[in-house]
């Protein structure tokens, strides 16, 4: 038994400085980006965005629990409409689709994208009478099935949204850390609480197509890689590098180019990561289309 002992500590000794190097070492080194660059040409990767971004840092940035599959999921196949081959949430309803927001250095990305898909949808479906950013503060501090910056699942999200209702941001700012669950606005004021009136999930990118035409942007989850992390534009495609965790992000729209059909996606990680905040995404990609999630808004 003694002997036992003394191995297993010796052995986490041993392994406890290398895991560490592991989570302290730079998420994406020059050699990397060079590699990524000289391997395709769908999308650039570069550093200008890293600052020198370490393992543990990135992993921050992740937090959304991805499961297998959830049931049941919501079947467009009897709603006819014709899919255009291009579709851009922000021409179709320029004054609903809210600005890029930053999660900063907590794992909230499930409420970000739950509260951004359904400030756009409360927008577009009161015909802009309710335009409001609503708070993914509320949703880290309030969720009683979230884990606030340890991660979440996105679907429950929603099924919390239209149970439970959520705040704005401007009544609840973002602080990118646990809270307590206020009862009143930052500024004393009464708390006003917007819901969603259904939740529906969505598999396949036939389907999250048709929902995004019929009540605007969704919320997905995808894995992410770390050549993810240097992503600087084009449409991205798993290139190399090790899995980081699961992400939250909120699909906007899509279009095709040189074959390659790929989804319209706003992050959560400011406007000087990517595309301004976007970033586009070939369909398939990493599960970016197996597992979204929206609803129809509560406006009565």
């Amino acid at each position: 038994m003694k002997f036992l002992v003394i191995s297993v500590v010796l052995g986490l000794a041993l392994a406890g400085p290398s895991l560490k190097t592991e989570e302290q070492r730079p998420v994406v080194s020059k050699e990397l980006i060079d590699y990524i660059n000289s391997q395709q040409s769908s999308w650039v990767a570069s550093d200008k965005w890293l600052n020198g971004m370490t393992v543990a840092e990135a992993k921050k940035l992740t937090g959304t629990q991805i499961r297998e599959r959830v049931w049941p999921v919501k079947d467009y196949s009897g709603v006819k409409v014709d899919i255009p081959t291009h579709f851009d949430s922000r021409e179709k309803w320029p004054n609903c689709i809210h600005p890029i927001l930053n999660q900063g250095q907590c794992g909230s990305c499930w409420a970000f994208g739950a509260t951004e898909a359904l400030s756009d949808r409360l927008c577009i479906g009161s015909n802009g009478s309710i335009n409001v950013v609503l708070s993914p503060q509320w949703l880290v501090s309030c969720d009683w099935a979230g884990m606030g910056c340890s991660g979440g699942w996105p679907d429950l999200a929603w099924d919390y949204m239209k149970l439970s209702g959520v705040a704005t941001l401007d009544c609840v700012p973002y602080e990118a850390k646990d809270g307590t669950c206020p009862s009143k606005c930052h500024d004393g004021s009464k708390i006003q609480k917007y819901y969603a009136d259904s939740v529906d999930l969505l598999f396949g990118p036939e389907n999250i197509q048709k929902a995004i035409l019929e009540g605007g942007p969704v919320e997905t989850t995808f894995t992410v890689y770390e050549d993810f992390m240097s992503y600087s534009g084009g449409i991205y495609k798993h290139t190399s590098g090790k899995e980081l965790g699961g992400h939250a992000v909120k699909i906007v729209g899509w279009g095709r180019e040189n074959s390659t059909n790929y989804w319209i996606i706003a992050n959560s990680w400011g406007t000087s990561w990517g595309l301004e905040g976007f970033f586009k995404i070939a369909f398939g990609q990493c599960g970016i289309d197996y597992q979204a999630v929206a609803g129809k808004p509560y406006l009565k």
